[in-house]
């Protein structure tokens, strides 16, 4: 059970919006992968936000988003 995402993780990035900059508002998992792949070069925020933007970036980065839709869908 330990390769299981966490539930409550993943739920954040469907309901938590971005705090700051371009796309502040938008909820963290529609933020476009340009905005995250230069997060993944530039460094991502410390703390929880920088955990979060990282795990959007890796689940679209690696063609996961349906993972995202499915949860939208649930909430």
């Amino acid at each position: 059970m330990e390769n299981q995402p966490d539930p409550t993780l993943l739920l954040s990035l469907v309901k938590h919006e971005m705090p700051f900059g371009k796309y502040k508002g938008q909820k963290l998992s529609d933020l476009p992968i340009h905005y995250l792949e230069w997060f993944a070069r530039e460094g991502f925020p410390q703390g929880k936000l920088g955990m979060q933007l990282q795990t959007v970036y890796e689940i679209k980065l690696n063609g996961l988003e349906d993972i995202l839709r499915q949860l939208k869908k649930a909430i």
